[in-house]
């Protein structure tokens, strides 16, 4: 059989030139021409490589090795206490700015000064770019810093052989969060510029500094900044004014889950890279995104109608730790549920794991006004009930028995000089900012003289502290309706609490802090008063409210008796004193109520309601109300915090003087005793004991314990199968290895079906 030749077109492809120009034009698009003469161009200059010395083509020098130093670098950057700095699994550096820091390069060869350069670059964001900030280019090439302060600098420490040590200056304003680096090797020829590229698989966090003077976080204080900045456990004060607690809260800053999350917070803020050098700018997006009221969701859902089934009791957190692990680990998804002091618990870990000083507060009869009005209205009916949102549907006022937010150390450049130092910032979803539910920074100097019109939201949060309660009476004989009953200018805001700087205390509140003058003057005094009126001026909507006449003629005296405390499952008495100062009989109306209540303000259910009482009180003489009430009648309303309102109301036929008194109060739970089976040593199991003794009378089901301790035990929960009956001691013990030496705590919760929030903590010191 004769075989064909190749190329021979009668029996095989063809491969004549015409033809393959043709096929090549429809190959590239028709654009053979272009397609050739980049071929010829790439030959060419191939061709030119290899006529080249060998010299001229030598491999570029490659990266083999980065060394962060990052736990010599955490200890002058005060970052020592992150875990990641010591991860087993990769060290990420955490590093503060307006500082320099090490690290070393280990190069395969020499670089060759003459013709060679390393370049250090980081990155931070997806479109990261020179002219935002959010790229810098380094190149090591001196052995001395030659810029400012402000800037990013290099300079070359030492060479031993092929390793380079270089420092690097982080400039004061830097922006802040999880920067990428990478080494650039990089020489420039007569045939253009050749490059080589080493990413550093490590997250470089970069945080702000309250170390550094030029820092706007700058703390001078080092007592201060140790509790605000480097302490990972305290305290966040809940409660009624007159009965509060300093529930015990693990921050845990430090731990390896935080900064990560952190980041993630941020990136879903929708504050963008080059904004993240201002922590007035971080901490305000901060606020929005750490609940899920906004679009595009947040860390946390905020819930206060007692029903939390599909996620947590908010009562059930004891630290902020397990909530942000569960965030990462979800890539973002809400976690459920929070309330303000969980909330205020999670900004401060939040802000201290940045390196912005913060602190929790609490202010203890917390107005909540809608209206503008530096007003919280209150209406009731004929017989005394209070009408739930007003007369007209509108009124949505309320009086938090107490509301948590946040204080963070900053200054503001922004503002006029003396408004720097504290700000208040609050994370609870409670009213919208600029189309956002965001609240702060806001000077305290502004709050404390009423300076309504600087930022941010400081009408919002004057209103918090210094809004008057206002009682008004359906009244028949009125033109609106209603006349009011009473004005109480000092009802609002009783005290403002933190924790001291020093050490947290197991057993008692002796480590509070009052603050209370930070926010607003002494009630009664004149300046108290003239910032009231200064905040009046700048807000229209408060003008006519505070010029409606006062009730004239009184003439009897009524004195609600505070309760202080009462241990749950035990009775209380509500006591009334009215007394008659006039030289005339005077006709008395009074009525009783007493109502669960949820910590918001907002009634639960009716405790008990005693029908309005009419008697007739002669000249000088004294009459006591009393009401008893028994646990059969208040333990299967009690809710959340387990509070009670008490409404007292009296009017005068005679002289239509009206009376009107309320007292909130907790019915108190058994505290938690947590006990240490001996010393504590890093890497041995170490024995712990916790007990209460049961109340009630009736059994416990349904138990349910949590704790944990930071660089002890990481978030733990457990259902227990045992039911604790009337009277006994419950008993529970837990076993952990520690990782790490020091005063740590141990902060433990539990709950039943029949009793909630029984809480305790316990301060150790771990051997190393």
């Amino acid at each position: 059989m004769e075989m064909s030749r190749i190329g021979d077109s009668s029996s095989g492809p063809n491969h004549s030139p015409d033809t393959m120009h043709r096929r090549y034009n429809r190959r590239m698009g028709g654009n053979y021409a272009g397609y050739a003469s980049e071929m010829a161009s790439r030959f060419r200059r191939d061709n030119d490589r290899r006529q080249q010395p060998s010299e001229a083509v030598s491999e570029l020098p490659h990266v083999k090795r980065v060394e962060f130093y990052a736990p010599q670098n955490a200890r002058v950057h005060h970052t020592l206490k992150y875990e990641l700095v010591g991860d087993r699994y990769r060290a990420d550096p955490v590093l503060r700015r307006g500082q320099p820091f090490y690290l070393a390069v280990q190069l395969d060869r020499q670089i060759n000064p003459a013709s060679e350069k390393l370049y250090v670059v980081f990155t931070y964001g997806p479109r990261a770019a020179v002219t935002l900030g959010t790229k810098v280019y380094l190149v090591a090439n001196k052995r001395e810093f030659t810029k400012e302060k402000q800037h990013w600098d290099v300079r070359i420490h030492g060479v031993e052989g092929d390793t380079l040590v270089l420092q690097i200056q982080i400039p004061y304003d830097c922006l802040v969060g999880d920067w990428s680096a990478s080494i650039q090797t990089v020489a420039d020829g007569s045939h253009g510029r050749r490059r080589a590229e080493f990413r550093c698989r490590e997250n470089v966090y970069i945080l702000f500094n309250p170390w550094c003077e030029e820092d706007p976080c700058y703390m001078e204080n080092e007592a201060e900044r140790d509790e605000y900045v480097t302490n990972d456990n305290g305290k966040i004060f809940v409660g009624a004014h007159n009965r509060y607690k300093g529930r015990h809260w693990v921050f845990g800053q430090h731990d390896n889950a935080v900064l990560p999350a952190v980041q993630l917070i941020l990136e879903m803020s929708g504050l963008s890279h080059a904004e993240r050098g201002s922590p007035v700018k971080v901490v305000r997006a901060i606020t929005g995104a750490l609940h899920s009221e906004n679009e595009g969701g947040g860390v946390l859902e905020a819930r206060w109608n007692g029903q939390y089934e599909g996620g947590v009791s908010p009562w059930t957190w004891t630290g902020s730790v397990r909530i942000l692990e569960q965030f990462l680990r979800s890539g973002g998804a809400t976690v459920k549920y929070g309330q303000c002091w969980v909330f205020a618990g999670l900004l401060t870990t939040v802000c201290r794991a940045l390196g912005i000083p913060c602190r929790p507060v609490t202010n203890f009869v917390s107005a909540h006004d809608t209206d503008g009005t530096l007003t919280v209205d209150k209406f009731f009916d004929l017989f005394g009930t209070e009408i739930e949102h007003g007369p007209n549907g509108d009124a949505n006022d309320s009086l938090w028995n107490f509301h948590v937010w946040n204080d963070v150390w900053m200054s503001r450049p922004d503002l006029p000089q003396g408004y720097g130092g504290w700000q208040a910032v609050d994370a609870t979803p409670q009213q919208e900012s600029e189309n956002k539910f965001q609240c702060g920074p806001c000077s305290l100097e502004a709050i404390r003289r009423g300076e309504v019109g600087f930022g941010f939201d400081t009408t919002f949060l004057f209103s918090e502290v210094n809004a008057d309660l206002v009682h008004w009476r359906e009244d028949p004989d009125s033109d609106w309706g209603f006349s009011k009953m009473k004005r109480d200018h000092y009802h609002v805001g009783r005290s403002v609490l933190t924790k001291r700087s020093g050490p947290t205390h197991d057993d008692d509140d002796q480590d509070i802090e009052n603050i209370t003058h930070l926010y607003k003057n002494p009630e009664g005094t004149a300046a108290e008063r003239l910032a009231v009126f200064n905040a009046v001026r700048g807000t229209a909507g408060a003008q006519k409210y505070f010029d409606y006449p006062e009730s004239g003629q009184e003439d009897v005296t009524f004195e609600l008796t505070d309760i202080d405390q009462v241990m749950i499952g035990q009775p209380f008495h509500v006591d009334v004193s009215i007394v008659n100062n006039a030289e005339e009989e005077r006709t008395i109306k009074v009525s009783l109520h007493a109502n669960s209540m949820y910590y918001t303000g907002i009634k639960a259910m009716d405790i008990v309601t005693d029908p309005v009482q009419e008697f007739v009180l002669q000249p000088g003489h004294t009459e006591k109300m009393v009401v008893e009430i028994t646990p059969e009648q208040y333990m299967d309303k009690l809710v959340d915090y387990c509070m009670v309102k008490i409404y007292a109301m009296a009017n005068v036929t005679e002289t239509r003087q009206a009376w009107s008194e309320e007292d909130d109060f907790v019915i108190s739970k058994p505290k938690l005793s947590i006990q240490l089976d001996g010393p504590c040593v890093v890497g041995q199991q170490c024995l712990v004991n916790f007990s209460f003794v049961n109340p009630l009378s009736v059994p416990l089901t349904d138990c349910m314990f949590s704790f944990e301790g930071s660089g002890l035990i990481r978030p733990s929960v457990s259902q227990l199968r045992s039911t604790v009956q009337p009277g006994a001691t419950f008993t529970h013990a837990e076993s952990f290895v520690p990782r790490m030496s020091g005063e740590k705590t141990i902060v433990a919760s539990f709950q039943c079906r029949q009793l909630f929030d029984i809480e305790g903590s316990k301060t150790l010191t771990v051997s190393g």
